[in-house]
């Protein structure tokens, strides 16, 4: 079970850039962070005006003078305090958060940041690089990677209760913009904005989640893939609202990933199947606690959390919230990472670089793998859906 009694001697001092009044991303980081005590809110550039920014701020509890215009003066006044945040996170659109984490780095911060985290490839690696001049830790949001199950299908793989991994199928397919609703939804219009969202809209959104959540369970590397898109909207083209991929993982094993924002009628749809030598499992975020494990010639069996059969990762500390049999979900997932995030952050802090090793958490390298993943998928796209090279 979770235990609430670990604490630092001091909690994180953090900050915020963006997730202002009516933000679900906002609120979401909020609760996660503060959750366990780790984290305390201290400043934030909340919105782009300085009135709503002040007003919203001021509400959460943060001091009046540390509601900033925008990041560059909360930074540089931070620095100069003796109190001055440690961590940043950004709850910003896709197009600002590159300046914005490479800034937050120079400055000293540790940064939690949405995803994508670049638009490029060469601009993420150079953020790595940056991070690692700095000795800070770069965080990547991949929310749904915190849930216990996840973690589990993680250690069965590890541990090689499939057998050899085979196929991997991936998806996260929703309806709920099957019209063109950006047409009076700003939220929803940056999305399907080039120069806002980038090169891609379901494939960066939400794609990159499923594709994290292959990642995360089976460590496998892509050696080629093959996608089209398509933009059944025809007004966000060039950005895709649906897109099949075919991949060619290192060693042999294959995979599908669809991603959709037109799936009409169904809520999320993401899950994901992989299929073993021995045994498949299959997780879909809709039913959180539970994991699907079928053995070849045995009965189909679901795995629940917070038992104790499971593998300790998926029952230990920064997992599981409460016992077995009652709803863990989204909040509790994002609150699992923003855990680890803390210990990884304070371990760099100590330059405990062993103890940073050997923590867990979505870090830089699934970011620059989320950015690749759409590089190459636009890739491919743009030649008739051609088998490209991954790296």
């Amino acid at each position: 079970m979770f235990n609430e009694e670990f604490h630092f001697e001091q909690p994180i001092r953090w900050a915020m850039i963006g997730g202002g009044r009516g933000s679900q991303i906002g609120y979401s980081h909020r609760n996660a962070a503060q959750r366990d005590g780790l984290f305390k809110l201290m400043a934030g550039a909340f919105d782009l005006n300085a009135d709503r920014c002040r007003d919203f701020g001021t509400s959460l509890g943060v001091d009046a003078d540390r509601c900033y215009n925008n990041y560059q003066e909360m930074f540089t006044a931070e620095a100069l305090r003796e109190d001055g945040i440690q961590a940043v996170s950004i709850a910003t659109p896709n197009s600002t958060h590159y300046e914005m984490c490479k800034a937050a780095l120079e400055a000293g911060l540790h940064v939690v940041c949405e995803k994508p985290i670049t638009f490029t490839t060469a601009e993420a690696e150079e953020l790595k690089a940056l991070s690692a001049k700095h000795n800070r830790v770069i965080a990547v949001m991949y929310g749904y990677s915190g849930f216990p199950m996840v973690q589990q299908a993680r250690e069965m793989v590890k541990r090689g209760d499939l057998g050899e991994i085979r196929v991997i199928n991936m998806q996260f397919a929703h309806g709920f913009h099957n019209e063109e609703y950006e047409k009076n939804d700003p939220s929803l219009k940056w999305r399907v904005s080039p120069a806002v969202a980038g090169p891609t809209y379901v494939l960066g959104d939400i794609g990159t989640h499923a594709f994290n959540l292959c990642e995360v369970i089976t460590g496998l590397q892509v050696d080629r893939l093959s996608c089209m898109r398509q933009s059944f909207i025809a007004s966000r083209t060039p950005l895709e609202d649906n897109a099949h991929v075919m991949m060619q993982f290192k060693g042999g094993a294959v995979g599908t990933l669809w991603a959709s924002a037109v799936n009409a009628g169904a809520m999320h749809q993401q899950k994901i199947r992989v299929v073993g030598s021995l045994a498949s499992i299959e997780w879909w975020d809709e039913q959180p606690n539970q994991l699907r494990y079928e053995i070849q010639g045995e009965a189909p069996r679901v795995l629940e959390r917070g038992m104790g059969y499971l593998y300790q990762d998926a029952s230990g500390v920064a997992a599981n919230r409460v016992g077995g049999g009652h709803a863990e979900g989204y909040f509790e997932s994002w609150a699992n990472l923003y855990h680890r995030f803390a210990l990884a952050f304070d371990a760099a802090n100590r330059d405990d670089q062993e103890a940073l090793a050997a923590i867990w958490f979505p870090g830089i390298d699934a970011g620059i793998e989320g950015v690749r993943l759409c590089e190459k998928c636009v890739e491919s796209a743009d030649q008739n859906a051609a088998w490209v090279e991954y790296k």
